[in-house]
């Protein structure tokens, strides 16, 4: 087993030269260079011993090693193929004793709510190019992650944990399966090399079952789809316009303005309130007042 690098800037280039590897720009490689913050994602994820952890795109380890060390069996996906050498060097004996199981992959081609027996974790360094589709494998369908740990793109982080007033897609999405917090900020110098963009800690704890059947959650995306597609429009005009009967809006006949507006009133939300305005709880009602327009 190699010893792991100390955790500053310099020693995570030192590390990256010596194994011949360099940051991917591509694949969004920002190695984690900050010992405070990998402690305080450490306290975040709250791993005991045996704790069942998925983790996406380890990179050099730093966070894998804090896991191990914490007693958690790790699962975790890297597709660079010359990191996934290092690592398997690296933790030779976790991976001899069953402690950690490292796939050499894509993330997002494996099916990753089944990787792992309920209950377990996800605590990660994500690319932050992948934000979105991974937090639909890990939201959309159960099994659900008890806790996920997600460092992300700060302008993310907000979206995802946005009050009524900033709300998007993304952020509906994401407080409709789960609670959603903003647990640290995380300056650009905390990697190497620094990313260009700021970066944040975001914590989503799933529900234990989501508030709609399959077959009305296909109707609320559509909802909110509809909505989002001219978010800087008052909702009566939007969803007179783009609001179709069918689930993703491709086909099918309007719903018409009448059937809109009696929704919106049967609802108690103002004609005149733009998308990003409403709260999860809006959209539901907004859902079953169509029902009945």
């Amino acid at each position: 087993m190699s010893p792991a690098p100390r955790l500053d800037a310099l020693e995570v280039r030192r590390t990256l030269r010596q194994q011949g590897l360099r940051a991917s720009h591509a694949r969004s490689q920002n190695f984690l260079a900050d010992p405070d913050v990998l402690q305080a994602i450490l306290d975040l994820a709250d791993v005991q011993p045996d704790t069942r952890v998925l983790e996406i795109g380890p990179g050099l380890g730093i966070l894998t090693g804090g896991l191990l060390d914490g007693g958690a069996r790790v699962t975790a996906i890297e597709l660079d193929r010359g990191l996934a050498t290092y690592l398997r060097e690296r933790f030779a004996d976790a991976i001899g004793d069953g402690r950690l199981d490292l796939i050499e992959g894509d993330a997002l081609d494996q099916s990753l709510p089944d990787l792992l027996a309920p209950p377990f974790r996800v605590v990660a360094n994500i690319p932050y190019h992948i934000t979105s589709p991974i937090l639909h494998r890990f939201l959309e369908r159960a099994p659900r992650p008890e806790r996920l740990v997600l460092m992300v793109q700060a302008e993310v982080a907000d979206r995802l944990a946005a009050a009524p007033g900033d709300m998007s897609y993304l952020g509906v999405f994401a407080q409709y399966h789960a609670t959603v917090r903003v647990a640290l900020r995380v300056p650009r110098e905390a990697f190497e090399p620094a990313p260009k963009v700021a970066s944040a800690v975001v914590v989503l704890e799933p529900h234990d079952a989501s508030p709609l059947p399959a077959n009305d959650e296909e109707r609320l995306w559509g909802l909110v789809q509809a909505g989002f597609r001219e978010r800087r429009k008052m909702l009566r005009n939007v969803l007179g316009r783009q609001l179709h009967t069918d689930p993703d809006g491709a086909s099918g006949q309007l719903f018409g303005q009448v059937r809109v507006d009696a929704a919106l009133a049967g609802a108690g939300i103002a004609g005149d309130r733009r998308p990003q305005t409403l709260a999860v709880d809006d959209w539901l009602r907004l859902l079953a007042a169509l029902r009945h327009a």
